[in-house]
């Protein structure tokens, strides 16, 4: 039974929160091209959410001296699988302790995976509550469309470079209940990357071997995505980024991993940021078997369609190291 509850007890991504040594060129990149709205400020830290989105916020900007992961936040399905997941979390070795809370949310749990990447996990949150002149006329949806920008619906998933995608992934479905939905798998039995959810999305969270360093531990951000919806999105947002001088990493391009039209971008700040055209598929399944991409698949699993990555899309992320940077 206590196997059975882990599958539910996660229930989706709350937020994410990054770093940038260029707070106001990313603020200006997520408010006034994404069209994300600021819920509040704090110290040295933004808060920003989608129009879809229901919580306080989905995006927390802080700076710093260089771009990377701030932390990556679950929310729990109720306060009685908070207690459980932290249980085993504590047994793992990879718990940090509880904080008291941030803006929008409550006392949460922070951890770490395998290879450093800082999360937490919370059930109590502050839902939006839009102003009268940004309440929309549609009651199952928090706030208008907004009017600038080509605006984002919603946070998507997260991508984490790893030195280890197998350890990673195990780590979060033996401590947090996350299934397995896809991954790609070379020849020697390793795993290129992993695609996890706890939700009918393909994907949540996404685990990627870094091949920009051999260094273990360094809790790197491949990139954060997104959601559109609808794939003409992406042209509108194209031409807007390319007359704002936004360089376009790679795409408009079609996954075969989750079957998403997707466009890449360097934010000012130096992160990836991915843009959702569409969902890609749902799984519903109670009996879903992972898909498997073998090794000699690769370049189909990554890339149905569209011209192919650029080097820059397997070696660079942030926190920076030594790897291939793409001109911006």
């Amino acid at each position: 039974m206590e196997n059975e509850l882990k599958k539910f007890d996660v229930a989706q991504l709350a937020h994410v929160e990054i770093f940038t040594p260029k707070p106001d060129e990313t603020l200006w990149f997520f408010k006034e091209l994404l069209g994300m709205s600021e819920t509040a400020r704090e110290g040295q830290s933004v808060y920003l959410r989608s129009y879809e989105d229901f919580y306080h916020h989905s995006l927390k900007v802080t700076e710093r001296n260089e771009p990377g992961l701030g932390h990556v936040s679950w929310r729990a399905s109720s306060k009685m699988a908070l207690e459980r997941r932290v249980r085993d979390l504590q047994k793992s070795g990879f718990g940090k302790g509880w904080i008291d809370g941030d803006l929008g949310h409550g006392e949460a749990y922070q951890f770490v995976t395998p290879d450093n990447h800082n999360m937490e996990i919370l059930f109590d949150v502050e839902y939006y509550q839009a102003p009268e002149n940004e309440i929309s006329l549609l009651k199952n949806r928090p706030q208008k469309r907004p009017n600038k920008g080509i605006p984002v619906r919603r946070i998507d998933h997260v991508n984490l470079l790893s030195s280890d995608v197998t350890v990673n992934r195990n780590f979060m479905e033996d401590e947090l209940g996350f299934r397995l939905r896809e991954h790609v798998v070379k020849n020697d039995g390793s795993e290129i990357g992993a695609w996890q959810s706890v939700s009918p999305l393909v994907h949540e969270l996404a685990f990627m071997a870094d091949q920009g360093t051999p260094e273990k531990g360094l809790g790197r951000l491949h990139h954060l995505a997104f959601w559109y919806g609808f794939p003409q999105h992406l042209d509108d947002l194209s031409d807007l980024l390319t007359e704002n001088g936004i360089k376009i990493e790679a795409g408009p391009l079609k996954h075969g991993v989750s079957q998403a039209m997707c466009i890449y971008v360097i934010e000012p700040g130096g992160n990836r940021v991915e843009l959702f055209g569409d969902s890609g598929y749902l799984i519903f399944d109670p009996e879903w078997k992972p898909v498997t991409w073998r090794e000699e698949e690769t370049e189909q699993a990554i890339i149905f369609y569209g011209a192919p990555l650029p080097d820059s899309y397997f070696k660079y992320g942030t926190p920076l190291v030594k790897s291939t940077v793409p001109n911006k």
